[in-house]
């Protein structure tokens, strides 16, 4: 599994507080925790705390790559902020996110291509985000043949179905699920598919349960990446079992500690 680290995210109280005092220390100590933890990747998001996006995605980039040498998955709903962070990237990278939508594929495939980033597809549209598996599949099918016409390696991609909460939403969860099944068979080679799962408990209680029950499940349709805490221990553990279960690793009496190392 592809651990995107969800905790760099200027959504968070502790997080904003650092961008606003420009606390390089207490970044740090994240990126240091969630690389420890398992992740693959941290995610990169300035959020609303800074007047300045761009500068404060290279504050960011720079004093975590001081640190860590983890992949990192720059996240901005604003093209150059993203590649502000590009520019500076010392390692692998992930472009998070394009949706089907021609002006923002523009964008962003051919960024993703200059700095040989992977990509992130949501299936979703100005119009909002879809209510059916088919409506999925179909934006989904928008986004692969734009990356196939215009170059960009569709084993490079990772498609999300965008993960709704529960509490609001709840029939949508098994549509994501199906939908996750269903990317893998649209091309040749396959995308990758991710979510973002704390979307699933957002608002709701017993948040960690409902999270490690759905990425579980998630696991076993096929998913290959998640954004997640990966400072929850119970989601970690309940995501390495499902490894385990599905063939992805090797049994050993201490594979918990086995596969973090």
């Amino acid at each position: 599994m592809f651990i995107i680290g969800e905790l760099i995210n200027g959504m968070y109280k502790n997080v904003q507080e650092a961008i606003k005092n420009k606390d390089k220390k207490a970044i740090q100590e994240i990126a240091i925790a969630q690389t420890k933890a398992g992740s693959s990747a941290l995610d990169v998001n300035c959020g609303p705390a800074s007047a300045n996006p761009k500068d404060t995605m290279k504050w960011l980039v720079e004093a975590i790559q001081e640190v860590v040498d983890t992949p990192l998955c720059l996240d901005s709903t604003r093209p150059d902020v993203i590649e502000a962070g590009l520019s500076i990237a010392k390692n692998k990278t992930v472009i998070n996110s394009a949706y089907a939508d021609q002006e923002k594929l523009d964008t962003l495939v051919p960024m993703a291509l200059k700095y040989n980033s992977a990509l992130i597809g949501l299936a979703m549209s100005k119009k909002g985000v879809p209510q059916d598996k088919l409506q999925r599949l179909e934006l989904a099918v928008q986004i692969i043949t734009y990356c196939q016409d215009n170059g960009f390696p569709v084993n490079n991609l990772y498609l999300d179905p965008i993960v709704l909460p529960v509490n609001v939403a709840q029939s949508q969860g098994q549509e994501v699920l199906e939908t996750i099944r269903e990317f893998k068979i649209l091309s040749d080679p396959a995308p990758k598919t991710v979510v973002g799962l704390s979307n699933v408990s957002q608002g709701t209680n017993q948040r960690s349960l409902i999270n490690r029950t759905f990425l579980v499940m998630a696991q076993g349709c096929g998913l290959d990446s998640a954004i997640l805490d990966p400072l929850d221990n119970d989601l970690m553990d309940a995501l390495i079992a499902a490894e385990l279960i599905l063939n992805k690793q090797i049994y050993c009496d201490s594979f918990l500690n086995a596969y973090r190392k």
